[in-house]
């Protein structure tokens, strides 16, 4: 196999001992790995994955996979199944990178500066694309679709597909998610909730500038944006219900031009992620009224912004009983994981499950003997063990099939 840090190739099989991967999906597996590491090598930023694209099509174009063009840099591909009509399958994948450095010091680490797979889309798309040259070449009944999605990490790609209609006619979508905390071998299949709804949003907040020194001349918008920062936090603490999971994060605040001048504009950008959708509501109501009424104090006024990124990623009970008959013959029924800690991270996979049902897995990518494989996502030295590569790919597979035979 590959060795999963860079260069040699080690005379054993791919495998674990307690997975069991079809032949052809075992013959391709180096492949897979080359391919993810190339996409590694190569990151690009949400809405700009052109050469990720580019590459991706001169494949499906050799292999004689036809496929659409999906705005400027997402791919939907279709394979027909050569046994007659019947239902229709997506399999998705997210091919965007994140804005941070590679400090993996591997020999395939990014070669673009401030972008970095830290979250593990290089190997979603890798594992799609094996999925694809493994299908084209199987006998099924109906049709499976493939969704080479831009733009998850900002909460944009899948809505290219779903407004572009391109999910009609469909049955069932189906997608993975490298999960680093567990071990590679093992696949969660959970029920329920298991991401929050994601929105971005942010608060501009006007003031009138003036000399430090005669404050009582100017509104002072930094001081008001500061305290917004703080008053936020007692939504959380004091209006809603501490059973029920919530979380409201600044991740930036900028005011002012120069030490000595009052400021006159302070923007605050931030997120709010939540599993209950009438929670959502009322905290994004609570939000614009604490940043509005917040400013009033200190004589400013503040505009509420927000983007709705993703809803909340729900299992349904009918998606994992199929994942977990399909992934019993791959991983065995003791490395099946039903029971997990939902995330607050947002993925817009929910966005297609608000129009079609599916089912969404994790796949384990942490060797229990390799520290290089413990960092979480975003993590500038995020790594993978790459034999959950070929197991990412055979779930894909048998996930597809078992649907489409069902």
């Amino acid at each position: 196999m590959i060795d999963a840090r860079g260069g040699g190739i080690l005379e054993q099989n791919l495998c674990l001992e307690s997975v069991h991967l079809d032949d052809d999906v075992k013959e391709l597996s180096e492949q897979i790995i080359a391919w993810r590491r190339h996409f590694h090598t190569h990151p690009e930023p949400s809405l700009k994955e052109y050469k990720t694209s580019a590459f991706i099509k001169n494949l499906l174009k050799e292999w004689n996979v036809p496929f659409v063009e999906v705005e400027e840099t997402g791919i939907l591909a279709e394979l027909k199944g050569t046994q007659g009509e019947g239902k229709t399958i997506f399999l998705r994948a997210d091919m965007d990178a994140l804005e941070m450095p590679d400090r993996t010091g591997a020999s395939y680490c990014s070669q673009e500066e401030g972008l970095n797979h830290s979250c593990g889309h290089d190997g979603h798309t890798a594992a799609l694309l094996g999925a694809v040259k493994i299908l084209k070449d199987r006998e099924f009944k109906g049709t499976v679709k493939f969704v080479f999605q831009a733009a998850e990490e900002i909460g944009r790609g899948a809505k290219q597909f779903i407004r572009g209609g391109y999910l009609e006619g469909g049955d069932l979508i189906f997608g993975i998610h490298l999960h680093s905390p567990s071990e590679v071998g093992k696949v969660l299949a959970v029920e329920g909730p298991r991401s929050a709804s994601c929105d971005i949003f942010d608060i501009e907040v006007f003031g009138e500038s003036s000399h430090c020194a005669k404050p009582h001349q100017g509104k002072d918008a930094l001081l008001a944006s500061a305290h917004i920062a703080v008053s936020l936090q007692s939504i959380v603490s004091r209006r809603i219900n501490p059973l029920d999971p919530i979380l409201i994060a600044i991740g930036e605040l900028h005011a002012g031009t120069k030490y000595n001048i009052l400021a006159g504009k302070g923007i605050l950008k931030g997120t709010l992620r939540c599993f209950d959708s009438k929670t959502r509501e009322f905290a994004l109501q609570e939000i614009e009224y604490v940043a509005q009424e917040t400013a009033k104090i200190y004589g400013a006024t503040a505009v509420f912004h927000n983007f709705a990124a993703s809803p909340a990623l729900v299992n349904d009970k009918a998606g994992m009983d199929l994942a977990r008959k399909v992934l019993a013959p791959i991983i065995g029924t003791e490395n099946i994981v039903n029971q997990a800690v939902s995330s607050l991270g947002g993925e817009d996979f929910a966005d297609y499950l608000e129009y079609l049902p599916g089912a969404f897995l994790h796949v384990g990518t942490k060797n229990p003997t390799d520290e290089r494989t413990w960092y979480p996502h975003h993590h500038e030295k995020f790594d993978i063990d790459e034999r959950a590569l070929p197991i990412a790919t055979q779930v894909h597979v048998s996930y597809a099939l078992g649907f489409l035979q069902e």
